[in-house]
């Protein structure tokens, strides 16, 4: 809580003390945030007023003082118990707000310490207790506003508390320079220094690092965003239920997480391979074209509420993938328009940028559109998009039996050996499609380290990456102790 001092000469101003001390705690903003203090609400026997009330000064956030006709009692420096509240106030260098009271008979010092505290303080005046309430609740929202506790902005360009120049990561700072310039032909040169370039972006204003910044490129962005990460599981049935088959929690800056969550869901769901009956390269095809999958997360992640509590959750079942985020709808979109063509309108307009220069957002306003077509191509039921306080995309996979009878009812035609091993690779050989994937994220690895990371026999890899060079799906470079294996033709 902000702590607020209200000082002033209490015989003169009891009932406008009384009355801002109760407004300001009773309200259901300004309560939140502050915490007013007045002399009159101690205990009688705690009052001891040379000790009291510059200690509250000096422990308070906010000086606020009412400056009327009378000085008040002055001690034996002839000083009064307001200006000393003040130049305490001045001297640990407070935030100082003044409301002085329109009156014609001032007295010559009240004229003296209010021309005093002139051109240090933020001064309004009034002339009754409600223009006085009025004006202080509008200098205690400006200083919020200032101090970015409450904002009318979007909450990426908010500044991240805490966040110094020092939490941004400049290798991936120049890393996605580089990608914008080869994926957007972004106009400005390889050369360009990071923080300039982060100016450029609108993701440092007045060396204030912004949300967006830390969730782009920070070195952790979760020590300042707890809940940015991405939360991602594969259940055994139709519903969330245990046993969890697999469960992640990713964690780092959103392009890592994006990329992470989708090689999550890329792993578990079924890779068709075909033959080489028309060319000498392997044809592969996931059951769910990765663009979906990638649009889907990279929707998710970029449109979100970083406000709330709960992550991006991606669920893969044995029938659909649901992508779940705790955005919403812009008021002038439905989910029956996201078919369609329609705005543009980002959650997170300073991380949406970003995401379409690096490549990861392909054009704007079309990500719903693309989903919808990527799925009727590949012969998937059309996507549903539900928003009930959460926002929520699920995807239909294949029925299982679909690619064993494709293969045997094209084999019927073509032969039969043929139509039999399509049927079986799709969907059926889990292990070496689960092989392939790993090398496929990991290129040059080992087979050692497939071993353990598979949990499997070295003996079992070995067999298991012979068929897969067998059919030229992988290959393996370099010398027998530095070597290691790479896809050949990774869809």
């Amino acid at each position: 809580m902000i702590k607020i001092f209200i000082s002033s000469v209490q015989s003169e101003f009891s009932k406008e003390r009384k009355m801002l001390y109760d407004y300001i705690t009773n309200d259901a903003m300004l309560g939140r945030f502050f915490q007013p203090f007045i002399f009159e609400k101690l205990p009688a026997k705690s009052r001891k007023p040379d000790d009291v009330y510059l200690k509250e000064a000096s422990k308070s956030e906010i000086y606020l003082g009412i400056f009327g006709k009378e000085y008040g009692r002055e001690d034996k420096e002839g000083i009064s118990a307001t200006e000393r509240e003040y130049d305490e106030a001045a001297k640990n260098e407070k935030v100082r707000i003044i409301f002085v009271k329109h009156e014609n008979n001032r007295s010559k010092k009240m004229s003296v310490l209010i021309s005093k505290a002139e051109g240090h303080v933020i001064r309004k005046s009034f002339s009754t207790p409600a223009e006085l309430r009025s004006a202080v609740y509008a200098s205690l929202v400006n200083y919020l506003e200032e101090m970015e506790l409450i904002r009318l902005g979007p909450f990426d360009a908010a500044t991240c508390f805490g966040a110094k120049i020092d939490d941004i990561d400049f290798p991936k700072v120049k890393k996605f320079l580089n990608r914008a310039i080869e994926k957007r032909e972004f106009p400005l040169p390889y050369e360009t220094k990071e923080t300039d370039l982060l100016k450029h972006l609108d993701l440092i204003r007045e060396e204030k690092i912004s949300n967006a910044a830390i969730l782009l490129f920070g070195k952790k962005p979760q020590r300042f965003l707890i809940s940015s990460e991405v939360k991602c599981a594969q259940f055994f049935g139709y519903e969330v239920e245990k046993p969890i088959e697999n469960y992640q929690i990713y964690a780092g800056d959103l392009f890592e997480m994006v990329d992470l969550a989708v090689a999550f869901v890329m792993s578990r769901i079924d890779l068709w391979v075909g033959t080489r009956a028309e060319s000498t390269s392997v044809p592969t095809k996931y059951e769910i074209p990765r663009e979906v999958v990638k649009e889907a997360i990279v929707n998710a992640v970029a449109h979100r509420n970083y406000t709330s509590n709960s992550s991006v959750q991606v669920m893969l079942f044995r029938d659909r993938l649901e992508v779940w985020n705790s955005g919403s709808l812009p008021e002038e979109l439905t989910p029956a328009m996201l078919k369609g063509p329609h705005k543009s309108i980002p959650g997170n307009p300073l991380i949406a940028t970003p995401m379409y220069l690096a490549g990861y957002i392909e054009k704007v306003g079309t990500g719903t559109r693309d989903i919808y077509r990527f799925c009727k191509e590949a012969g998937l039921k059309e996507p549903e998009f539900h928003f009930d306080g959460d926002f929520r995309i699920t995807i239909w996979r294949k029925d299982k039996n679909e690619g064993l009878n494709e293969g045997l009812n094209e084999g019927l035609n073509e032969g039969l050996n043929e139509g039999l091993n399509e049927g079986l690779n799709e969907g059926l050989n889990e292990t070496l499609k689960e092989l392939y994937e790993w090398v496929a994220k990991h290129p040059g690895i080992k087979a050692k380290d497939i071993s353990e990371s598979l949990n499997r026999p070295i003996k079992t890899i070995e067999r298991q990456v012979k068929k897969l060079i067998d059919e030229k799906l992988i290959e393996r470079r370099g010398s027998r102790k530095t070597g290691g294996y790479w896809v050949i033709n990774n869809d």
